[in-house]
């Protein structure tokens, strides 16, 4: 437990930043969800705008230190693959 005064501010800002971040994380995931969705319902037009919802979710999240680069790039790249996929199939 948080004795001094710094230590009592401290535990609280990180807790603040604790909610913050779940609920970025949460709505990336969210995001994320919409697409898939979309796509396993194999509803094209749906999985596009989902996408295109989703894509600044992500960048956001990069940017703003919450994930890597590269694993936002890898998301964006595979769903965005499964998406090009169904207007082949």
């Amino acid at each position: 437990m948080a004795n001094s005064p710094q230590a009592r501010k401290r535990a609280r800002q990180a807790e603040k930043r604790r909610q913050h971040n779940a609920a970025m994380r949460s709505s990336m995931r969210t995001a994320v969800k919409k697409v898939l969705y979309a796509i396993r319902d194999n509803n094209q037009e749906a999985a596009n705008l989902a996408y295109k919802a989703m894509v600044p979710v992500i960048d956001s999240m990069s940017r703003k230190g919450h994930m890597h680069k590269n694993k936002a790039a890898r998301h964006k790249s595979r769903l965005n693959t499964r998406i090009r996929a169904m207007s082949a199939a």
